[in-house]
This record gives structure tokens, sequence and C-alpha cells, in this order.
């Protein structure tokens, strides 16, 4: 493993292989909740899947029992994007999350069922309504844990894999999802990547995270990483171009990489 600094200021962890990967992040993870929760009260982070969004939740699960003095029943789970499915279809983010992780956190590890935030289903009504449902539960949420945009909590931790085409969550380039403003969730109904109905947080959202990690594997992606470091590094970002490129954390932004994605 390496640690280095870009000229950007984003951290670079680079690991050997995706397993090394997720369970490093898997750790940290654990310490940043564990830190919110007792100094604020509560804690919230907003999961990716993918295989190595879903890989990092494995990882967690097997810690469970090592973990800091973490109280789960004040830990809050949200969705950076979600597949516009049936409630309980496999390719949905947060069924392979309940199957890795969250099941386990809710029946073994006293985190209430009402703190896992899943974006609504389809249902026949569209993308759309789904995500103005979803907007509408952040900004309850954040009456109990206001973040710096009110209609939003605190997110301590969003977790962004990043694609071969450097979208991030389901913002992808070309399309008007990247450009969308005044808004903290919007329907997708174009998706180049199949399913083409999502529903996404907006950049306006997963920037006022306090740390954004990109969680990245595979050779697939090293052009996609080379491409948003180096528009990060020379300050030629471009939300059209690559979305990925725009995302920071207020604290701090921490690339996650095996050794295939930093090449």
């Amino acid at each position: 493993m390496t640690i280095t600094t870009d000229p950007s200021g984003d951290c670079v962890r680079v690991y050997g292989d995706r397993d090394a990967l997720c369970r490093a992040a898997a750790r940290e993870l654990l310490r940043v909740l564990a830190e919110a929760v007792s100094g604020r009260g509560s804690a919230s982070a907003v999961l990716t899947g993918g295989g190595t969004g879903t890989g990092i939740l494995a990882a967690l699960a097997r810690l469970l029992g090592e973990e800091p003095a973490l109280d789960w029943s004040r830990v809050h789970l949200w969705w950076g994007d979600e597949r516009h499915l049936a409630a309980g279809d496999p390719d949905r983010n947060e069924v392979q999350a309940a199957a890795a992780l969250v099941d386990t956190l809710v029946d073994g590890h006293g985190m209430p069922a009402g703190n896992v935030h899943p974006v609504p289903a389809a249902d026949g009504s569209g993308p759309d309504a789904a995500a103005a449902r979803y907007a509408a539960e952040l900004a309850r949420h954040a009456q109990a844990d206001p973040g710096p945009d009110p209609r939003l909590p605190v997110f301590d931790v969003v977790m962004l894999g990043v694609g071969p085409d450097a979208h991030v969550a389901s913002l992808f380039p070309g399309l008007p999802g990247p450009q969308a403003r005044d808004a903290t969730v919007i329907g997708v109904e174009d998706s180049p990547k199949p399913p083409p109905l999502r529903v996404s947080l907006t950049l306006e959202a997963l920037n006022t995270a306090r740390r954004l990690w990109f969680v990245v594997a595979g050779l697939d992606k090293q052009e996609a990483v080379t491409a948003v470091r180096g528009a990060r590094n020379a300050k030629t970002t471009d939300a059209a171009r690559w979305p990925a490129s725009v995302v920071s954390g207020a604290m701090s932004t921490t690339w996650w990489l095996d050794g295939a994605a930093a090449r």
C-alpha cells in the first residue's frame, strides 16, 4: 500500500488488489462513523454499488465485533444512486448491500430498519417521482442532523465508484444529469449503462460530503482515473466531460485504488 497526495490536494491510496483495498476502506469507514457518533451523536454514510462498493460492505461485515465502540442505532445509510427497478430486484444496489452487510446490522447489531434509507423502488410512477420522494426523505432527516445544505443531512462519508467514462453515481458525461441545478436528487431516463431508468444524487448533493471517497478497482478504470486526476491537478475540471472531476469533500477527498486502476 502506498499513500501520496496529488497537487490537487487529493489523497491517493493504492493497494495491491481489490480485496486489500476493500479491507482497508472498511476499517477506515468504521473509524469515521465511530468518530462522528462520538462527536455529533449520529453519522451518515452514502453507499455505492458495484464490485468495489459492495466489496467494502462485505469486508466491513467481517469486521463486526472488532469495530471501535460504535452504536449502530445512531448510524444512517443512504445511496448515491439506484437502478429504477422493482423492489427486491437483485440488480438494485440496496439489495446487494443488504446481502453484504445491511441485513446483518439490522438483525444483529442494533441498527433500526428506519435508519436504512433506500431509494424508492419502481412502482409505475417513473424515476422523477422516486427522485422527489428521496429528496423529501433527505430533507426530513436534515431537520434532525442538518448539513451545510438545509435540504440534506450531514454526509460524513460519500463513497463513489468511477465508471470507464468518468461518470459518478448515475451522472453520465454528455447527458443533462451533471448539469442539474437546484435539486438534490434527479431521475435519469437515458442512462447509457443499463438499465436506462435510474435515480441519482446530484453534484450539488455529492459536494456536501465531509469526506469524499472514490473507490475504484480494475484496469478498465485506469484511463478514467488518469483523466480525472489529471483534470483535477491541472484545474481543468469539466462536469460535462468528466463528472467525477468536479466532486470533492469539504474536509478531504481520497482515492482508494487498486494497482490496476492506478497504473
